[in-house]
């Protein structure tokens, strides 16, 4: 008897139906999840931050002293914010990414069933591993977990040596590119799913018609959309290495009586206790997360024998991968590993937060927990089997009720101040180097009640933005790597007039955490004063913001390349389509 394929190596003519079962249920739970969002106004949380128009300058682009993190996310977001609203933005990369996510992985599931392609687009989309993201704000990171079950979908194709996958591949990894961790786990996905050296026997590479290229295309057109943020990190003046201390800060931690290791196994255990939902610490929930490893260990059979050889052995590597990295800071030895790592080599501070690379986890264990599913209804009686499916179908949902309407209500849309543009319009007349007092990362709005959100100066205001890089957690404060902020506060320390440092323009913001000293604003011009911010201007002769014109034209190239690969992936992709109409 031969098993049923399914949507990973299958390419059926009959899909309408579960199509579109599968588009409601993924449009049903973006709904559910992001219900807040209906309202008007921009939802500020942690790392999100999106403002009516983001400008287009040269510090969002290339970060000429900071380390890359948002490139070129914030490119990218300054582009299309001069065509539509910011908060059109943000609905539309969370919709997609929660929609795209469900959707995504229901079509991956090597499958016949309507209900186990249905449970699988709910476990994924309806996960601790988005929960959480979405909680930090980490919106980009969520762009790449949603792409990641298209990317393996393409990358399978590409190996098996379907027309049009290379296409395919590059378009599912564009998305995930846009921050150098999702662009990492999307060159990590290429290069095991494609690489030459984890071949099967050429026989079989030969009857599967795998062009002895395609491999090495994928991945050059993949190590191309990482280009932007690699050359940023090349040219920044930014310290290569990072804070030690932020190792033990931002390692995985524990949500209940299970420990870490179980919060990892169930696509848990961020670093951060406020971004966690408040159902991970429920008792029940390490069981839960046991009747998903089960349900997987029963399906992972299933899979290998549904997939052409070696793409389950191919997709456990890289899952096994994503836990290794998530959990290495728990090791024996790792934290020091680590830890030596951060300082001495450049770059290594990517690491630090682990648990984002388990999204190759967490994708395998939901296909695998799907046709754990099919294969343990398919041996109980078929009125038994409705019920059990009913009840696994809902089970990511009674796991984690609390993140139906955006989290409990924690993604709630505000809106900015009207000040908030009069000091942008302000700068913009005079554009400069910018300092945002008092001086820290996040900040708590009476505006933005109940929420913490990274100082939103950097993208709103037309200009090079110097705010705090410190991050706190708990009683941990791990360093920035800016020199240029290291400078600034080391005048604030000494009690030195800021228009000493060269700044043109000093934003005090009002009604937030910390205090700015009188004496410090001593010399500066006062522009305007308002109940939540007030603009200085330094009268005095100003530095000029940093960062060289090669540097920056370095940046620009990567990027127009990895624009001109995305463009010509799209151009293949549609004449394909055309033709075959």
């Amino acid at each position: 008897m031969v098993e049923p394929t399914g949507g990973v190596e299958a390419a059926p003519a009959r899909r309408r139906p579960d199509t579109l079962s599968l588009y409601a249920v993924a449009a049903a739970v973006t709904v559910v999840v992001l219900a807040p969002l209906a309202a008007p106004g921009h939802a500020l949380l942690y790392d999100m931050v999106f403002v009516p128009r983001q400008p287009l300058t040269w510090d969002l682009v290339a970060p000429a002293q900071s380390l890359p993190r948002a490139v070129p996310m914030d490119a990218l977001v300054s582009l299309v914010t001069q065509l539509m609203p910011g908060w059109v933005v943000q609905r539309l990369a969370l919709a997609g990414a929660v929609f795209l996510a469900a959707v995504g992985a229901g079509r991956l599931v090597p499958t016949e069933r309507r209900a186990v392609r249905l449970f699988a687009a709910l476990a994924y989309a309806w996960s601790p591993y988005l929960a959480e993201r979405l909680l930090i704000g980490q919106w980009g990171l969520l762009l790449a977990y949603a792409a990641l079950p298209w990317l393996v979908r393409a990358a399978l194709g590409l190996r098996a040596g379907r027309d049009g996958a290379l296409a395919r591949v590059v378009l599912a990894a564009a998305p995930a590119a846009i921050t150098p961790t999702g662009g990492l786990i999307a060159l990590g996905t290429v290069l095991v799913l494609t690489s030459d050296r984890m071949r099967a026997p050429r026989s079989l590479l030969v009857s599967q018609r795998m062009h002895p290229h395609r491999s090495r295309q994928a991945l050059a057109a993949v190590g191309v959309l990482n280009a932007p943020w690699v050359v940023a990190a090349v040219v920044t003046g930014a310290a290569g290495s990072s804070d030690p201390a932020g190792v033990a800060a931002f390692a995985a931690r524990a949500e209940n009586w299970a420990g870490p290791l179980v919060a990892l196994a169930g696509t848990g255990g961020i670093w951060s206790a406020q971004a966690t939902p408040a159902s991970r610490a429920t008792p029940l929930v390490p069981v839960a997360t046991l009747v998903l490893l089960i349900l997987a260990g029963v399906g992972a059979g299933l899979l290998r024998r549904r997939l052409s050889p070696g793409g389950a052995a191919r997709l456990a590597v890289l899952a096994a991968t994503g836990c290794l990295l998530a959990a290495f800071g728990l090791l024996p030895g790792g934290d020091a590993a680590l830890r030596w790592a951060v300082v001495h080599l450049p770059g290594a501070g990517l690491l630090r937060d682990g648990q984002k690379f388990l999204a190759p986890y967490a994708l395998l264990l939901v296909v695998c927990a799907a046709l754990g599913a099919e294969r343990l209804v398919a041996r109980i009686d078929r009125e038994v089997a409705g019920v059990v499916l009913v009840g696994l179908l809902f089970l990511p949902v009674a796991v984690l009720p609390d993140l139906a309407f955006g989290g409990a209500g924690r993604l709630r849309p505000v809106s900015y101040p009207a000040e908030w543009q009069r000091v942008a319009e302000h700068i913009e007349e005079e554009p400069g180097e910018i300092l945002s007092l008092p001086l820290s990362a996040y900040r708590a709005y009476p505006w933005n009640p109940g929420r913490v959100v990274l100082d939103p100066a950097p993208r709103y205001l037309p200009g090079t933005v110097l705010t705090d890089d410190t991050l706190r957690v708990g009683d941990v404060a791990v360093a920035g790597e800016n020199p240029r902020v290291r400078e600034i506060r080391r005048a604030l320390a000494e009690g030195r007039p800021v228009w000493t440092t060269g700044v043109r323009w000093v934003l005090v913001q009002h009604e937030v955490s910390g205090e700015v000293d009188p004496q410090v604003l001593g010399g500066l011009e006062r522009v305007h004063d308002g109940p939540f911010l007030t603009l200085y201007r330094n009268p005095e002769t100003v530095l000029q913001p940093g960062g060289s014109g090669p540097a920056r034209l370095a940046v620009v190239a990567a990027l127009s390349a990895a624009l001109l690969v995305v463009i010509a992936a799209a151009v293949s992709a549609l004449h394909r389509r055309a033709t075959a109409w």
